[in-house]
Formats: structure tokens, C-alpha cells, sequence
């Protein structure tokens, strides 16, 4: 290691140290210090480390917190990057907040789609693990297939790694690339005489051959499913691991069968169940016995700000993300499945970290949500206006809603709900934000 290296290391070293001793935490500026006094300190930080990436649009917490809490059974030494922080700056903070690596250390990183090339060209991942590709954050990404490539562009630097993709997903089945290659997901439930199509709002519905438009023979959601094409014969390739069964799914837990195997996790969503597929098949690519993955899954733990479930004056309150249509509408499809009435609150901001345009969320299916089992909707966040027009034209009447011009109002007003339990569905900054509010009224732990 270099003295520049070195001093970025005691650099960020010591300031991580300061601000999480001194301050509330911090899970970017280390990182951007130390590089600014090496841009190439990453590689010296990740040099000893076998390293997993995991990117996509939608899932990469969840999944890289999964397969983190697997890898924890068998090999204790494991680094990763909880609090989501995942562009370069943060993946560096991440390395350097760790011990100092022994033997044959391990790191499962969650890796912004635009930021794998960056990491890559530094440190040479052993795997890739690939959630999806939905349309999300436009202004910063652009379409699909321009948000694909910026993740193909990573791999390349890595031709000898092995690829763990949704095979339900057409578009992680167009590149050709050098590198081995394994697909996990859903089998076919309904048979191969079925000839379906995705909804006329669904992403990446065309062939990547030949542009025809793709039939499934049974979808999940969105645009994921056994697909094929009738026109040139593009179809989904055999899966390695597979969900066989989905045989409960409640708000809080998920019960399904993958590879025949019963499997239990504690969030719901079927956006969770390929969460979990994903971190499954990672595991069994790095050798963990299916005995050790299906105990790690049965333990509850909760993920930052995923499903994370706090206490707000008596009331249970769940908090997760949401940042474009096909996850609201999966988040829509897991609320629905609560049994109870429940309220809602949704906090919507448009900053860069959650992409400035919100148009988004006229994409989402809020028609479709039981606003007779929904006594109440709080809304706050610096787009408060946006999302408050979007529930009025999907039918909310003017008593369900409420208007908190505060995080504090909007606090306020989730802890005297009429019922017992609210979903508080919000975007990234916003999510920061609330977290930060609630750490300060002492009602969760200081983040990261």
C-alpha cells in the first residue's frame, strides 16, 4: 500500500470514528474523504476480500441483507453495507468501518446500478447477483436498457465471475457475455399451454431479438415469468433454483416451497420471495448447506427500512420504501393481504437521491387499494400536494385524508390512528428523514 493509501485509510478511518462517536452516524463522508485523497484507496481496501455484488432496481437491501444473514452461519468474518448506502463513497465507508480482514474474509455489497463499473475497475467481484430492471429514477438512469448496460459495463471488467440473475427477467437474457452464468426463479405454475401476455403497463415487454412482443406461459408480476417468444423462439433458459410452490402470503410473513424445500421468511410480498430466491441461490453457489439458508430465513430480523416495524404510542407502525410503479404496486398487492383495517401514510419527496420527477406515481395502481378498510391517510413530505391529488383521483374521500405539513405533525398523527396498525410507505430522502425524527423523540435506535 502506497503513503497516499495509507493516509486515506487513517483518514477515513478517524472520521468514521468521530462522527459515530460524536455524532449521528454518517455512511458516505469517510468514504469521500478518503477518496479524495486516493481515488484508487477502494482497491487497496477490498484487495484481501472475496466480494459478491448485488444490484437491480428493486430488492437489493433485502437481498444482500438475506444473504448476509446466511453467509453470518458459516463464516462469521462477513462485510456489508446495512444502512443501503450503496454509491462508491458509501461502499468505501463500508470497507473502511470494518475490522481488519483476517484470513479469507467476505463481502456482500449492495451496488447502485450506475456505480457497479466504478467499484468494478477497482476490486473484482467473485459473483454477481442481478434482482430486476424496472423503470426507475429517469432523470438519473433513463430507460431500461440504458440502466442495464451500466450494470453489463461493470461485468465486463469482471469476465470470469459468475452471474446469479432472475431468469424471469427477459432483458438479464440478451448480452452476451464470457461469464458462467446461473438463473433462479418462479417455475411454471399454470403449464406450458398457457399463452399470456404482461399488462399493457409492464417494462421490457419486447424481444430482445426481434422486437416482437413477448407471451408468457405464467407471470409473477410486471414483466417476470416464464416467457417465450412465438415469432424467432427467444425463451426463458432452465433455472437452477426455483420457487416450486407459494403457499401462504400474509403481510408479515411468506411461507413457499423453493427447490420442493419449505421456506419461511418474516416480511411479505412476492417481491420478497424473489428477494429471498436470489439470496438462496447466491448461497448455494458459495456452498451453503439448504439446512443453513432455510434456518438463517426462519430467524426475524428486521432490514433498514424495509417492512421495519416500530411502535408509535401503542400503534404498530411498518415503514418501507418505495420508488417506482412496479414496487408501489407490490407494496399495494402486500398490504392488501392484511386482514385487519389498517390506515396509511405516505411521505413523498422529489430529491436527487429519490429522482425529481414523481410522475411515477400515476403509474401506480392506487384504484385498486380497500379504501373501505382504510380509516385514514396521512400525507406529508415536500410533494405532499402530488401524492394528495393522486389518492383523491383514485377515490379517497376528503375525511380519509390528512394533511401533516411536518415530520413531527405526520409522527403525531400515525400514533392516534383509529386502528392498530398503519403502513408508512415513503421514498429514500423521506425515509432518512423520518428515521432521523423518530431516533430524536428516542422511539428507535440512532441510524447509521
Amino acid at each position: 500500500m502506497s503513503l497516499n493509501s495509507a493516509l486515506a485509510k487513517a483518514l477515513g478511518k478517524s472520521s468514521y470514528w468521530f462522527l459515530h462517536t460524536f455524532r449521528s452516524g454518517g455512511s458516505s463522508l469517510p468514504g469521500k474523504l478518503a477518496t479524495k485523497l486516493d481515488p484508487q484507496v477502494l482497491k487497496h481496501l477490498g484487495a484481501k476480500y472475496d466480494v459478491i455484488i448485488v444490484t437491480g432496481t428493486n430488492g437489493k437491501t433485502m437481498t444482500t441483507s438475506l444473504l448476509t444473514k446466511i453467509m453470518k452461519q458459516v463464516q462469521p468474518e462477513v462485510l456489508t453495507n446495512p444502512s443501503g448506502s450503496n454509491m462508491f463513497q458509501g461502499i468505501v465507508t463500508s470497507f473502511l468501518a470494518a475490522p481488519k480482514p483476517g484470513a479469507k474474509p467476505l463481502a456482500i455489497l449492495e451496488v447502485d446500478e450506475a456505480n457497479v463499473a466504478p467499484v468494478c475497475a477497482q476490486i473484482t467481484p467473485k459473483a454477481f447477483v442481478l434482482t430486476n430492471i424496472f423503470r426507475d429514477q429517469m432523470d438519473r438512469y433513463g430507460e431500461i436498457y440504458t440502466t442495464y448496460q451500466k450494470i453489463i459495463d461493470g461485468v465486463k471488467l469482471a469476465p470470469e465471475a459468475t452471474l446469479i440473475v432472475n431468469g424471469d427477467a427477459p432483458i438479464f437474457n440478451d448480452a452476451k457475455l464470457k461469464n458462467p452464468v446461473i438463473y433462479y426463479g418462479f417455475a411454471d405454475k399454470n403449464g406450458s399451454n398457457e399463452d399470456l401476455r404482461a399488462s399493457f403497463n409492464s417494462d421490457g415487454v419486447l424481444c430482445p431479438v426481434c422486437q416482437h412482443i413477448l407471451h408468457y406461459h405464467s407471470i409473477t408480476y410486471a414483466n417476470l415469468g416464464d416467457y417465450f417468444c412465438p415469432n424467432c423462439g427467444f425463451k426463458r433458459p432452465a433455472l437452477t433454483d426455483q420457487v416450486t410452490a407459494v403457499e401462504e402470503l400474509r403481510p408479515t410473513f411468506s411461507k413457499f416451497l423453493i427447490n420442493n424445500t419449505a421456506v419461511t421468511i418474516h416480511v411479505g410480498g412476492m417481491y420478497n420471495i424473489y428477494n429471498a430466491l436470489a439470496a438462496f441461490s447466491a448461497a448455494h453457489f458459495l456452498n451453503v448447506p439448504t439446512e443453513k439458508i432455510v434456518a438463517a430465513f426462519d430467524h426475524d430480523e428486521q432490514v433498514f427500512g424495509r417492512q421495519e416495524v416500530i411502535k408509535l404510542n401503542g400503534k404498530h407502525a411498518t415503514i418501507i420504501l418505495v420508488k417506482n410503479p412496479v414496487g408501489l404496486n407490490q407494496v399495494f398487492d402486500l398490504i392488501k393481504t392484511d386482514p385487519e383495517p389498517f390506515s396509511l401514510g405516505f411521505l413523498l419527496n422529489a430529491n436527487p437521491a429519490d429522482g425529481r420527477d414523481t410522475s411515477w406515481i400515476w403509474d401506480g395502481e392506487f384504484e385498486n387499494l380497500p379504501y373501505q378498510k382504510i380509516p385514514q391517510i396521512i400525507l406529508s413530505g415536500e410533494r405532499e400536494p402530488d401524492i394528495h391529488l393522486r389518492f383523491q383521483v383514485a377515490g379517497a374521500s376528503d375525511d380519509q385524508l390528512i394533511t401533516s405539513d411536518s415530520l413531527e405533525a405526520f409522527i403525531d398523527q400515525a400514533g392516534i390512528i383509529p386502528n392498530q396498525h398503519i403502513y408508512i410507505l415513503t421514498t429514500y430522502t423521506a425515509m432518512l428523514a423520518l428515521r432521523k425524527k423518530l431516533a430524536e423523540q428516542g422511539i428507535i435506535a440512532a441510524g447509521y
